[in-house]
């Protein structure tokens, strides 16, 4: 299926790893040109031919910045695919999650999305763009393990449902994809979900892994390509009365309607 993304122009955030580096590839595949935004542009995304902006998204004007840059470089694009955050397992309850943990939380996995829409949008106005957010199921199946986490990606998915009403009517589409556990560094990486769950109760990461997989219906962890290809539907003309949408990617993880 040919998606129409030849000579389109996507902004990837959080691209230089795991889904966002899956998506930056699958957008080149799809003859897309992409500019990807990261704190460390170098190791797998250098070897990409991508325009690269090295950039903390996490600070107050990095995202304005970063969207400043992109179109200094390219003088426009149609693409933006929000996808920069983090998690940090919280094995020791709620109480332990201090003020700085929600803040720094919160910035990263909502505010680092909403400041680099909010400067994205003239552009993506002006030429009918698309918008794709990767949020989380936690955002509807909250978890006290990741209960910042949860609640920053429900916000997320709040905020980009009103937004996709608002733009709609200005011919921008406003999608998120909502992924269960995929297999990345985030979960299985040192310093990952499993290592850290694991030292925390003294279990196997490989155990908490596997664990974790077996809660899907399909008895696996999703990979970041089958997220990149999902994200990367959703930008393009094929899905174009698709617009405030939550598409969840969990194999079977979910297990309400």
């Amino acid at each position: 299926m040919d998606l129409h993304l030849s000579g389109k122009t996507a902004l990837v955030t959080g691209a230089s790893r795991g889904i966002g580096l899956a998506t930056t590839r699958a957008l080149l595949a799809e003859g897309a040109k992409v500019v990807a935004g990261a704190r460390t542009v170098g190791g797998d995304l250098g070897s990409l031919p991508v325009e690269s902006i090295a950039v903390d998204l996490a600070t107050a004007d990095g995202p304005g910045r970063f969207i400043d840059e992109a179109l200094a470089m390219t003088g426009g694009f149609d693409i933006l695919v929000n996808n920069v955050g983090m998690v940090r397992p919280r094995p020791a309850g709620s109480g332990s999650v201090t003020d700085e943990d929600w803040l720094e939380t919160l910035t990263l996995d909502l505010l680092s999305a909403v400041r680099t829409t909010r400067a994205a949008m003239p552009t993506l106005i002006e030429r009918s763009g698309a918008i794709v957010t990767v949020c989380s199921v936690n955002a509807t199946l909250p978890d006290p393990l990741v209960i910042d986490y949860s609640a920053a990606k429900a916000a997320s998915l709040s905020y980009f449902k009103s937004l996709s009403k608002e733009l709609g009517p200005r011919g921008v589409r406003v999608n998120t994809v909502s992924p269960g556990p995929v297999a990345t560094d985030l979960w299985l990486g040192k310093g990952g979900v499993a290592e850290t769950v694991g030292g925390a109760v003294g279990a196997d990461p490989g155990d908490v892994a596997a664990q974790a997989a077996a809660g899907s219906v399909t008895g696996r962890f999703t990979r970041p390509e089958e997220v990149a290809d999902l994200v990367v539907f959703l930008s393009s003309d094929r899905a174009a009365n698709l617009t405030g949408a939550d598409i969840i990617i969990d194999g079977g993880l979910t297990p309400t309607l």
